[in-house]
């Protein structure tokens, strides 16, 4: 498909007159300078639609999104062609472009920016633009991919009254050891030296008793678990309590506290995994919506 500049009207404009001109007075100048102008109009027209001939596009996505905050999204180009490579070429969608000046043919460019959603939950992003106006900016030539990807934003992380309550009930109960190994609490065990070991745990003297490196063992710190009732919760402002709840699950697994969360009557139990967390930044994502 193609849309007219403001410098084509004009430049078709002039064509036009030049043309009338070269008809009413016969002179062979007038004619020749219409030709020029209508082959320059051609040539336009044959090397535009080939430059956007060959291109695709795919946009990539970050694994989490937050609503209301800048995520880097990344649109990668690909120029299918062999020989010819294309110039000014312009990404279009969900109110973001970016521009890639020149791809050699076969080549692959990416670009990154933001994208950001206002609310939480499932978005739709559909129809990318693939536009240019390449050579002379008297049109702009363009296709539409109607793809529809689907992207889940979870809630806008926010300080709530419920975090206060949770840090003070987690340094109350205070740190055990646990029986897994780490670098935090009390000596498991002296075994030999792995490369990569920090050097400060090396065990000089079990070193000098062997001959060969050894290194202290530790456990690691086990912190109490921690379950989130979001059903006995104040819901006057549901977003305000959801945008709290995600903030406190970040910061309880930042803090290696196993979380868990129950909405709806249905509990999922403490736990560190990633699968647990993206398990819960859905349902809280998705809450209240059909």
């Amino acid at each position: 498909m193609i849309d007219i500049n403001k410098a084509g009207y004009i430049y078709i404009a002039i064509t036009i007159l030049i043309g009338f001109s070269a008809v009413n007075t016969g002179n062979n100048l007038v004619y020749i300078v219409t030709s020029a102008l209508l082959s320059y109009m051609l040539v336009s027209g044959v090397f535009g639609k080939r430059n956007i001939y060959g291109i695709r596009v795919a946009v990539e996505y970050p694994a989490e999104m937050f609503a209301g905050s800048s995520s880097p999204v990344v649109a990668r180009i690909h120029n299918t062609r062999r020989f010819l490579p294309a110039f000014l070429i312009r990404i279009s969608f969900s109110n973001q472009e970016t521009l890639f000046p020149f791809i050699a043919a076969g080549a692959t460019a990416s670009h990154c920016f933001s994208l950001s959603f206002p609310t939480r939950g499932r978005h739709k992003v559909s129809n990318v633009r693939i536009s240019s106006v390449f050579p002379f900016n008297f049109f702009t030539r363009y296709k539409t991919l109607y793809t529809h990807t689907e992207v889940l934003v979870y809630p806008r992380p926010e300080k709530y009254r419920l975090e206060q309550p949770l840090t003070r009930r987690i340094r109350a109960r205070g740190e055990s050891p646990s029986n897994f190994a780490g670098y935090d609490s009390d000596l498991l065990s002296i075994r030999n030296y792995v490369t990569g070991d920090p050097p400060k745990y090396i065990s000089w003297k079990s070193t000098a008793k062997t001959g060969r490196l050894k290194t202290k063992e530790l456990s690691s710190i086990q912190h109490d678990n921690v379950i989130i009732d979001f059903d006995r919760m104040d819901k006057g402002n549901l977003e305000y309590a959801i945008s709290g709840v995600t903030y406190a699950v970040l910061a309880l697994l930042r803090s290696r506290t196993p979380v868990g969360l129950t909405m709806d009557g249905d509990t999922m139990g403490p736990d560190l995994s990633g699968a647990h967390k993206e398990r819960m930044l859905t349902k809280l994502a998705l809450y209240g919506q059909t």
